[in-house]
């Protein structure tokens, strides 16, 4: 095989493992010449990319666009370039949130690496104890797995958002209001369109390694408060066995990307735009970081380990 092919070999297993146990997130961009875009690639630690998705591996992909008559619609999304991290989109005007499942891949993991994988997923029990028994007759792990993304644009929680097409799916069903910093939001988990109970779902921010765990109820259901405002997301991996082939794992990673509007400032203050504490004044940059009260709380809470990924 020659040296650039060799090259190109390596690239490929890479994209198949290295993102592995990686999530996909949608990210908005800067609008150009009026049009909305985003950004899909895939990261270890929200909200940096480190490797893009192709553009052929768009299995679904759409977007919920509300007419001006208030009726809604799917349009496509219109993938644009390939950024060294990232896909770049184009998302149809007044696009009320965007979703894309991608192709599936398949990976052979070392056992050392499934311990790592565990704490970053979270996954049942009975997940532990067939890999325990796949171990004691030596058998080798083999994956195959399934990314689905999604994000909400405008004033969240405002009114529960429709499910999508996705084998895997996030819908918030807060409906009360815009979702404030301190304010609870509620989620429900699907798989084939159906109530996933038992899932475990991380929310984490932008502006911190800590993230707050939950499992889902009968129904699928979450609740969780969201301590501050800036960018959000929900992920989760659903990880079983296959039901079709013995002694393989089928995965399917999925995320909801959302942002929270910080509390308007009652009088102009030169710290406008940041909430303030119990006292009355307002928190500076470096203070919001360590307003973690919420935060704190919730992540005592089940599952009981929190994780900052490395």
């Amino acid at each position: 095989m020659k040296p650039h092919h060799l090259g190109l070999a390596a690239a490929l297993a890479c994209a198949a493992t290295c993102a592995h146990a990686h999530d996909t997130w949608f990210e908005p961009l800067p609008a150009a010449n009026g049009e909305p875009l985003l950004a899909l690639g895939t990261g270890n630690q929200y909200p940096r990319y480190d490797s893009g998705i192709g553009r052929e591996y768009l299995a679904r992909q759409g977007c919920r666009v509300s007419s001006p008559r208030g009726e809604t619609h799917r349009v496509p999304l219109q993938p644009l370039r390939n950024e060294p991290a990232s896909l770049v989109l184009k998302a149809p005007q007044r696009a009320q949130g965007c979703w894309a499942q991608l192709t599936p891949f398949e990976v052979d993991m070392p056992p050392e690496k499934v311990a790592i994988y565990f704490k970053d997923i979270q996954p049942p029990p009975a997940v532990r104890e067939a890999w325990i028994d796949m171990q004691r007759r030596g058998v080798k792990w083999h994956e195959r797995y399934t990314k689905h993304a999604r994000i909400e644009f405008g004033t969240v929680g405002a009114a529960p958002t429709a499910a999508t097409d996705m084998g895997m799916d996030i819908r918030i069903e807060s409906d009360g209001g815009a979702l404030k910093p301190g304010a609870t939001l509620v989620a429900q988990v699907l798989r084939d369109g159906q109530p996933l109970p038992g899932q475990a779902i991380e929310l984490r921010s932008e502006s911190s390694p800590i993230g707050i765990w939950r499992r889902t109820d009968t129904q699928g259901r979450l609740s969780v408060p969201v301590p501050l405002p800036g960018r959000w997301v929900l992920r989760g991996t659903d990880l079983r066995l296959s039901e079709q082939l013995a002694d393989q794992w089928e995965s399917r990673f999925v995320t909801l990307a959302f942002e929270v509007q910080p509390v308007a400032p009652v009088s102009a203050a030169p710290s406008a735009g940041l909430p303030a504490d119990q006292n009355g004044s307002h928190l500076t940059l470096n203070a919001l970081s360590m307003n973690q009260t919420a935060a704190t709380t919730a992540i005592t809470s089940d599952p009981p380990v929190s994780t900052a990924r490395r």
